[in-house]
């Protein structure tokens, strides 16, 4: 049995700002690091042994507050060969693996963008199609059906493998996380938009026997947790 804990990273300073962020790389706010902090507090008596995240700085920063928090080193992995560890991990280092993959959503043209003005000119019915149905692209960007597209396929490759035999942490973003849940939860289309995910808030799963079930109450874990 392990565990699969998927974190949305803390507040950033866009969204601080009410912007449309997408693939512009920010970094956490204040109050984002005291969210991925108090994430952290929350993950206590869970053991890490593999963490996965985007290529951009807000999820990094989240997850490495979590990390450093728990006094685990995260290593990021490479590709490059010069890059290559020359020995294996000791105790309280943690391999991280970042891939675009995992990104938030590409917003296009929204990108930069603040999110009232955006309704002002297309409309709140039109803005909300864009951040949160199943199919709608907003203006030369993704629509969460091609952040599936991305997602899931990484997920099945590289993170399930993982679970098999290490308890594995995903820190990224509100729509590659809400892409995922999608998938675990086996969400319908009409009711995806409603889904929520909070900044900095963990989303537990256990893997047992094949499957990956939520964690809903403090008390079913295997290892104690500080709610």
């Amino acid at each position: 049995m392990s565990y699969l804990i998927l974190v949305r990273h803390g507040e950033s300073r866009w969204n601080l700002n009410n912007k449309f962020t997408g693939w512009i790389d920010v970094p956490l706010s204040p109050n984002g690091i005291k969210e991925a902090l108090s994430c952290a507090k929350k993950l206590e008596g869970l053991t890490l042994d593999v963490a996965f995240t985007s290529k951009l700085t807000r999820a990094q920063e989240t997850l490495l507050l979590i990390l450093a928090k728990q006094k685990y080193t995260g290593i990021f992995l490479h590709k490059k060969k010069r890059y290559h560890l020359a020995k294996k991990f000791e105790k309280h280092e943690i391999p991280i693996y970042s891939d675009e993959a995992l990104n938030e959503r590409y917003y296009g043209r929204l990108q930069g963008m603040n999110k009232n003005a955006a309704r002002k000119k297309w409309g709140k019915p039109q803005v909300f199609k864009w951040r949160r149905s199943w199919d709608q692209n907003p203006p030369g960007g993704e629509a969460l059906k091609d952040v599936y597209k991305r997602v899931i396929p990484y997920f099945k490759q590289k993170i399930m493998p993982e679970l098999k035999k290490n308890d594995v942490i995903i820190s990224a973003h509100g729509n590659s996380l809400r892409a995922l849940m999608k998938y675990l939860d086996k969400i319908p289309d009409d009711k995806i938009p409603f889904l929520e995910i909070p900044f900095g808030k963990p989303i537990i799963y256990k893997h047992t026997k094949g499957k990956l079930i939520k964690e809903k109450h403090k008390h079913s874990f295997k290892r104690p947790i500080h709610w």
